[in-house]
């Protein structure tokens, strides 16, 4: 079994955030791997790393970083894949992070989720990976079902909550 995606992070200190993406990916049985490199104290292993992912069988790839991010845009910028930017609030809420990774040069593109979005990178890896596998389409569609299922009960619940002006 080879991974299809690799979950890179700036540090491990990242892991509760990046582990929601595991997560996910482990649920709909989509083999991946997880790293720690560093723009800024690892380069040399960042390009090499990003350089040869597509040879190892990689298709997606989801960079978290936090404070100035330049790790999502430095892999794709050596990377033919699809790189999925997911902010980490390590400072400033992490709207330092977001910024710099939604504000990537011309032809150097990251997708990009919400700041400790890692549920999101997940899933959105999930959706590319979709588009050229209908098993894995359906496995989607059914899992974002059961999201409508959890509001219709959530619903139910509140039509239980009581309040002296509450009308439903």
């Amino acid at each position: 079994m080879n991974a299809k995606v690799s979950i890179i992070m700036g540090s491990t200190s990242d892991l509760p955030i990046m582990e929601k993406a595991a997560k996910v990916l482990d649920e709909f049985e989509i083999p991946f791997e997880m790293y720690a490199l560093s723009a800024h104290r690892t380069p040399a292993e960042v390009e090499n790393f990003a350089k040869n992912a597509d040879m190892r069988g990689i298709e997606v790839i989801i960079a978290g970083a936090g404070m100035a991010a330049a790790l999502p845009g430095v892999i794709a910028a050596n990377t033919p894949l699809p790189v999925i930017g997911l902010p980490i609030s390590a400072s400033l809420s992490g709207i330092d992070a977001l910024l710099a990774i939604v504000q990537m040069p011309p032809a150097i593109p990251v997708a990009t989720v919400g700041i400790d979005a890692g549920l999101n990178a997940g899933l959105l890896a999930i959706q590319i990976l979709s588009a050229a596998d209908s098993t894995l389409k359906a496995k989607l569609i059914a899992y974002k079902s059961t999201l409508k299922d959890k509001i219709v009960k959530a619903n139910e619940d509140l039509k239980k909550v009581e309040y002296r002006f509450k009308i439903n």
